[in-house]
């Protein structure tokens, strides 16, 4: 692998599986800076070529820690499974670099963010419907509203997105 700079980022390019490695910051720096997207978009310029159901997956280890790491589908509506150790980095195939950048630069993460608080509005109607059912079963008619204000709802996603 040798060390290419993208922008303010640095990846680990393997020439001979066209595949990338990102320590934690620098694929976070990438996804908040337009200019290191624009280099990505620049440098690889061909988007992944489309999944073969019938092709094994394959699970990595980590390049700095050995250990496996987990499989995600990035920004859960991207489509672009990538492959992520949490403390240190994550190793993209060939084109998923490009796949991630089109999408953040399409404001996929914008969608992302709208979709989980939806999906957490969609909850906190449930949990007060269940509330209000155990109140009937229960007699006791007190009701009670969940609310969230952003720091509450923050840290919701924050402790979703962790698990």
């Amino acid at each position: 692998m040798q060390q290419v700079a993208i922008g303010a980022a640095s990846v680990l390019d393997c020439d001979r599986c066209d595949g990338v490695w990102l320590d934690a910051a620098d694929f976070e720096r990438i996804c908040a800076d337009r200019e290191s997207r624009a280099a990505v978009l620049h440098r690889w310029t061909t988007p992944p070529a489309p999944a073969n159901p019938q092709q094994h997956v394959r699970y990595r280890p980590c390049v700095r820690c050995g250990k496996m790491m987990n499989r995600v589908n990035f920004g859960r509506l991207s489509g672009t499974v990538i492959d992520v150790c949490r403390g240190h980095g994550t190793f993209l195939d060939a084109g998923e670099l490009h796949a991630i950048a089109t999408f953040v630069e399409a404001g996929g993460l914008g969608r992302m963010r709208e979709r989980e608080i939806q999906d957490l509005k969609e909850e906190q109607h449930r949990l007060e419907e269940l509330q209000r059912l155990q109140a009937h079963h229960t007699g006791d008619n007190t009701a009670v509203t969940l609310n969230w204000d952003s720091t509450g709802l923050g840290k919701l996603l924050r402790a979703i997105l962790d698990r």
